[in-house]
């Protein structure tokens, strides 16, 4: 009798999550439409990235197809394949992308709430060398035969766009606690947003709304020579965007804010990896027949019928066809501490776009990575010299406390552009009228003999 009602209680129990799974599933919604995959076993969304390129190709219809990307990438490859045999070499060519991170709050403390810690950014740098360059002894590493070292490396940047030195974290209170899809892209990118031929630019913030329960997303790359690349939901929006409770690795920085399972720096790594051009390892297309068709592009691995979940192994989603499910890829949708492979044709895939793509070939040749040219003194100089109010509206006070007035002072926005250049003659000069001025980061330079002092204000 017991054994009974345990079995009719354990029926109830399955048919209750499977319905809250499919409600879930039915309900969960990204950029106004459907999330294609269902939420992950604790009920979070691994990535919206295929989501947001259709958004994308909605609000901007010239903005390339898919087909049409895959066209341009297939030349693209043949093209390298042919040179490579043309003229072979064996000298590994290291790829560095130089990396921006806006860490985006509402006015904590460095190293609370969503204002996470210095180690826990550094620990994401980390986790994307070691998975990008399969380096051996960390858990980037793995042995399987069509297992690839990217040869791709990432390093935070050391020049501002104004010239002056960094740290590559640009921490910004834009007065906001959540993140939604709308103001996502229509205020926290493009008023943040560094020069994205130079830098590449990470986001991360407090997800909300519509977004709520989504740990990433990024911006797909486009071919070279098309239209509107320049136009709105592009070039100032371009990026990976990730929930600052999943940037950066435990393991590495115990101290810092993480969300289990996805703690080890794998959303990261599987966002940039859509940057430079990846697809999920199922294609997108749900169901076996179809994935044979098309996929991910990636003959070295194999298909799947949709995404995976918690750590399976030896997992075969698609019998009929070749090879079983490659759950511990990065373009997967397993635990952060399942994953440890990038496949060759993968590597084909991204270095092509690193060397293709407008936005991605620009930063191979981006010196922001080395400290600024000598001449230009660190931003703890001046120290006497502060802005306020900050935020602004429609005046923006420079303030003196040892009463020695610099010599002069130039305004930069956030892609580097000169707005205005001012030299000091009186405490007047010290006065700024912003009524003009665009919402958004922006940055001043003083300047007293051979000093410098860089300094940032938001302008609402």
């Amino acid at each position: 009798m017991k054994k009974t009602i345990y079995s009719k209680i354990a029926l109830l129990a399955a048919l209750l999550t499977l319905g809250l799974t499919a409600n879930a599933q039915q309900k969960a919604k990204a950029f106004g439409r459907p999330v294609k995959t269902a939420p992950s076993e604790s009920g979070h969304i691994r990535c919206v990235s295929t989501e947001y390129e259709e958004y994308l190709q909605e609000k901007m219809p010239e903005r390339e197809t898919k087909e049409q990307f895959e066209q341009w990438i297939a030349g693209k490859i043949a093209e390298g394949k042919a040179r490579r045999q043309a003229s072979p070499s064996n000298e590994a060519i290291v790829i560095t992308i130089p990396v921006v991170v806006h860490v985006i709050h509402d006015g904590d403390a460095v190293g609370s709430g969503e204002n996470i810690k210095e180690g826990q950014i550094l620990s994401q740098i980390t986790v994307l060398n070691q998975d990008y360059r399969r380096m051996a002894g960390t858990p980037g590493f793995n042995s399987d035969a069509v297992g690839a070292d990217i040869e791709i490396e990432f390093c935070l940047a050391k020049t501002a766009p104004d010239g002056t030195l960094t740290n590559g974290i640009d921490r910004v209170n834009l007065g906001q606690t959540e993140w939604g899809n709308s103001d996502i892209e229509s205020i926290m990118k493009p008023e943040t947003s560094w020069d994205p031929t130079k830098y590449f630019n990470i986001w991360v913030c407090r997800f909300g709304g519509d977004l709520a329960d989504v740990l990433g997303y990024a911006q797909f790359p486009q071919s070279s020579g098309l239209q509107g690349l320049s136009a709105p939901y592009t070039a100032s929006r371009d990026g990976v965007v990730i929930g600052y409770q999943n940037f950066g690795s435990r393991t590495i920085y115990p101290s810092g804010t993480y969300q289990t399972p996805y703690d080890k720096g794998r959303t990261a790594t599987h966002e940039i990896g859509h940057a430079l051009g990846l697809i999920h390892i199922w294609g997108d297309y749900i169901g076996c027949s179809n994935q044979a068709q098309n996929g991910d592009y990636c003959a070295d691995t194999p298909v799947s019928e949709d995404a995976n979940d918690t750590c399976p192994e030896g997992f075969d989603s698609c019998p009929s066809l070749p090879g079983e499910d490659m759950t511990n890829n990065y373009m997967d949708y397993t635990r952060d501490n399942c994953m440890n492979i990038f496949t060759a044709d993968q590597k084909t895939r991204m270095r092509t776009v690193m060397q293709n793509s407008p936005r991605r070939a620009s930063l191979t040749t981006s010196t922001v990575c080395q400290p600024p040219t000598a001449g230009v003194e660190d931003f703890e100089l001046l120290n006497g010299i502060n802005l306020y109010p900050n935020p602004a509206q429609d005046i923006l006070n420079i303030a003196v406390e040892n009463g020695e007035l610099p010599d002069s002072f130039t305004i930069y926005n956030n892609l580097g552009q000169t707005i205005a250049t001012v030299k000091v003659s009186s405490n007047a000069n010290l006065t700024i009228n912003t009524s003009s001025y665009s919402n958004g980061i922006y940055f001043i330079k003083v300047d007293k003999g051979s000093q410098s002092k860089k300094l940032k204000f938001v302008k609402n």
